[in-house]
């Protein structure tokens, strides 16, 4: 049932709204001749993984001081409790994004319409994850939403991306109304949602089930990072039980079967197959999709049929573990998502992003405690 709060009426205003600072701010750029294409400034943001505000156009400088402050609601403590599960949780929380998280983005038949004209994750799927997996490492790595912390600094550079986007999309004439505007505030705080929300019925069902306080952590640093990508605070609840009553109405409003959402599904599955070396998970990366975003959504996707039983035999036998009649399945399951996890981690490692791009960064306390060797580890 949907919230009072969220009515389809509601929700469809919010279709309507973008992030009008940010939007000002890029507009702001081109129309003083600042910058040559939206592209080109993405290319810039991107490259440039700490700018001082001398180095910045005078068009963003308002910008990005003001989107750097953390809402006057904001619990630091309630923040490092979520950064320390998401220190605990480890690879799995990678699991959760490539395997949950992304494909619930991918089931939204209107807002994967951005990411197919944009054309990024179809056909650069492996940078793309790469960037997504660097800013959720880096909001959620200690001192991730401290003042200049890696993570407000991810933060507020995807936001302007996403405005750079909508300039973009806007000139193609290719975006068509039905669509709502172009990452707007429904399709915005989807995404949030999948961050947090998904993520932590993810984490649940690969045997990993947080506390309530833990839970309401976790959700509460998103949240914040939520006000600092610009999402209306309307569309920020307070606590994880609206969380996921939002979550629910926005996914029963926007998750269709696309082409284009298939096609992203199809990319990611391919290159999770390929990014982990050997054979060893073969499969396991849509069975594992399946298992945590559902039957339904999975069917909406064209994931592949999966069948657990042979999807874990394989890597049993290999890794000489012996499963008991008396073991549970979501045991081995929490073992082998572990494991997935972490190779998958250290395969994002090895994946370049580009000369003009900085390789991926894991903080030494968190690649010690995961166990995951480092890029310099594996020369």
């Amino acid at each position: 049932m949907t919230d009072t709060r969220w009515t389809n009426e509601f929700m469809d205003s919010m279709r309507e709204v973008c992030d009008p600072p940010a939007d000002e701010a890029v507009r702001s750029l081109f129309s003083q001749g600042m910058v040559g294409s939206a592209n080109e400034l993405m290319k810039q943001l991107v490259a440039k993984e700490s700018v001082s505000s001398e180095q910045l156009p005078v068009p963003l400088r308002g910008y990005f001081e003001q989107s750097a402050r953390l809402p006057s609601w904001a619990d630091k403590e309630l923040i490092r409790e979520g950064q320390a599960v998401f220190s605990r949780c480890g690879s799995l929380s990678v699991v959760a994004l490539v395997c949950a998280a992304l494909p619930t983005c991918y089931a939204g038949a209107q807002g994967v319409q951005v990411l197919h004209l944009t054309a990024r994750l179809q056909t650069d799927t492996k940078r793309r994850i790469v960037e997504t997996a660097q800013m959720v490492v880096d909001v959620m790595s200690p001192g991730g939403l401290e003042p200049d912390g890696w993570g407000i600094k991810d933060a507020q550079k995807v936001r302007l991306m996403h405005a750079a986007v909508r300039h973009l999309i806007r000139q193609s004439g290719q975006w068509k109304p039905e669509w709502g505007q172009p990452i707007n505030q429904e399709d915005m705080a989807g995404t949030l949602v999948t961050f947090s929300v998904v993520t932590i019925r993810a984490l649940a069902k690969m045997g990993y089930t947080l506390s309530a306080r833990e839970a309401q952590a976790y959700y509460h640093a998103w949240r914040v990072v939520g006000y600092i990508m610009g999402v209306d605070e309307r569309l920020l609840p307070v606590e994880l039980d609206d969380g996921e009553r939002l979550a629910d109405t926005i996914f029963q409003r926007v998750f269709r079967a696309s082409p284009e959402g298939q096609a992203m599904t199809g990319a990611l599955i391919e290159l999770l197959e390929h990014i982990i070396p050997g054979n060893l998970f073969d499969g396991l990366s849509r069975t594992l999709i399946r298992h945590l975003v559902g039957e339904s959504t999975a069917d909406l996707l064209a994931v592949p049929p999966s069948d657990w039983t042979r999807a874990l035999v394989k890597p049993l036998q290999l890794l000489g573990w012996v499963m008991d009649e008396g073991d549970e399945q979501n045991v081995v399951n929490a073992k082998l998502s572990e494991l997935f996890g972490r190779k998958l981690l250290e395969g994002i490692v090895w994946v370049s992003r580009g000369d003009d791009r900085p390789p991926f960064r894991i903080p030494e306390e968190l690649r010690d405690s995961w166990n995951v060797r480092g890029r310099e580890q594996q020369l």
